[in-house]
């Protein structure tokens, strides 16, 4: 075992197996600990690489209680690796709370970047993205969810967020009300995944399809108010 510990957050393929980088194969093989949040689609991930690196769990419900073992393993000497089920550990996945603690107690993180269904959706939307902001998941009760998208309206930039296949239906006649139907869409679906697809319209047009799909994966939605003003890289500096 090494005598200087070391915290890695390794980013992982959100679905195309193929997109995990080197270097995050050759990390995640030579730790001595993988704090992961579901230990067992991790361990599909390290068993198709031929990794077998211990496990641990760390997931949203026990990271602060297991940040703080993870922490003393690390001042100990271990090199630990952090990784979410998908995409880059802190983006709407468990892993800042370990950071910050990391870095209050005078270690420093190593980030293995990688994929991210963020940074797809914002490539893939044809939408401004000169400046854009990131937002999560929209609230589930609706005064709270009316304002999340009141105040998508109110921006001067493209706004990113996930959204479940359970409420997707709801919320794109959402946005042609709220945002306003002429706001520019880009719906992105199971990036990377066989069944990757990419739907762009207006509020109003993608409102129409609300009933008549029927929606499964994951998705990242993009919304770029109709006040809104882009840069669109052609003005001379």
């Amino acid at each position: 075992m090494s005598t200087e510990g070391k915290l890695y957050l390794v980013s992982t393929p959100i679905g195309n197996l193929e997109d995990i980088t080197l270097r995050a194969l050759s990390v995640l093989k030579s730790v001595d600990l993988i704090a992961a949040e579901d230990t067992r689609h991790t361990r599909q991930l390290l068993s198709h690489f031929d990794i077998h690196t211990r496990l641990v769990s760390f997931h949203a419900f026990n990271e602060h209680r297991k940040a703080e073992g993870l922490i003393g393993q690390i001042l100990g000497g271990l090199k630990v690796a952090s990784v979410s089920d998908a995409g880059t550990p802190s983006v709407a996945d468990p892993g800042f709370y370990l950071v910050r603690e990391a870095v209050r107690n005078g270690i420093v993180p190593e980030v293995i970047p990688g994929v991210s269904a963020v940074t797809f959706a914002v490539t893939a939307s044809a939408l401004p993205v000169d400046k854009f902001a990131f937002l999560g998941f929209p609230p589930v009760k609706s005064g709270r969810r009316r304002k999340f998208f009141e105040a998508i309206r109110e921006e001067n930039k493209t706004v990113f967020f996930f959204e479940s296949p359970h409420r997707i239906a709801k919320t794109l006649p959402e946005l042609a009300e709220i945002v306003g139907p002429e706001a520019q869409i880009a719906i992105v679906r199971e990036a990377t995944k066989l069944h990757e697809e990419v739907l762009r319209g207006t509020a109003a047009e993608l409102a129409e399809l609300a009933d008549k799909r029927d929606w499964r994966g994951e998705f990242v939605i993009g919304v770029y108010p109709v006040g809104a003003s882009a840069d669109d890289g052609d003005a001379e500096e």
